[in-house]
């Protein structure tokens, strides 16, 4: 039983789900970019320094200019969830365990020691680290159902049951993120993984 109160005055919806391919001598990649709206607007992950356009045609597309974004949340800093941050200069930002506004840093909530930051009833975000250890997760309860925007916690749906997929993504600390894949899958309904398309928990991952 999910411990996150219920709302329905929220959507949410994925703007662009990611990919990560190898190539040759390069991986192709980019994150899941995800948008929910309501009272509060709060978009995970901006992708690349290269997809402001795409984004602003995405949001305007939902009713929205980025100055109504009033949260971002980065799941952690790598370059492909970080790069379209600029856009958005009305927002509190949350990037991995750092909160600012403008040249304001704030000291609480503490992500890093365990505190929760609540962006409205139903949606807070959390530190799930393991990929770094930065990682945070914002889990949104609507609808009475549970989304956790994971970032790569999650590389996508295909490494629920091959580890290698994630493992090979990059971990800080592999025992950790274990730990952290294993508590949110038994929160979520939902995930919205870093690199690939949101899906739902299967009943004997809870």
């Amino acid at each position: 039983m999910s411990s996150i109160s219920h709302c329905k005055a929220f959507q949410i919806k994925v703007l662009f789900p990611g990919f990560s391919t190898i190539k040759d001598d390069y991986m192709e990649a980019n994150c899941t970019c995800t948008l929910i709206k309501g009272p509060v607007n709060c978009i995970v992950d901006t992708m690349t320094a290269w997809d402001g356009a795409r984004i602003v045609e995405a949001l305007k597309a939902s009713g929205l200019r980025p100055e109504e974004i009033d949260y971002v949340v980065c799941t952690h800093g790598h370059s492909d969830h970080i790069g379209g941050n600029y856009l958005f200069s009305n927002a509190i930002h949350i990037v991995g365990h750092s909160i600012s506004k403008g040249s304001k840093y704030f000291l609480t909530p503490d992500l890093s020691s365990g505190e929760e930051y609540q962006i409205a009833e139903g949606i807070k975000v959390v530190a799930t680290p393991g990929h770094t250890l930065q990682d945070v997760t914002v889990l949104a309860n609507i609808g009475g159902k549970v989304y956790a925007v994971a970032g790569d916690l999650f590389e996508k749906e295909q490494d629920l049951d091959d580890d290698t997929i994630w493992k090979s993504a990059g971990s800080d600390d592999e025992d950790l993120q274990q730990k952290n894949r294993e508590r949110i899958l038994r929160i979520a309904d939902f995930i919205i993984p870093g690199h690939g398309p949101m899906f739902a928990v299967p009943a004997a991952k809870k």
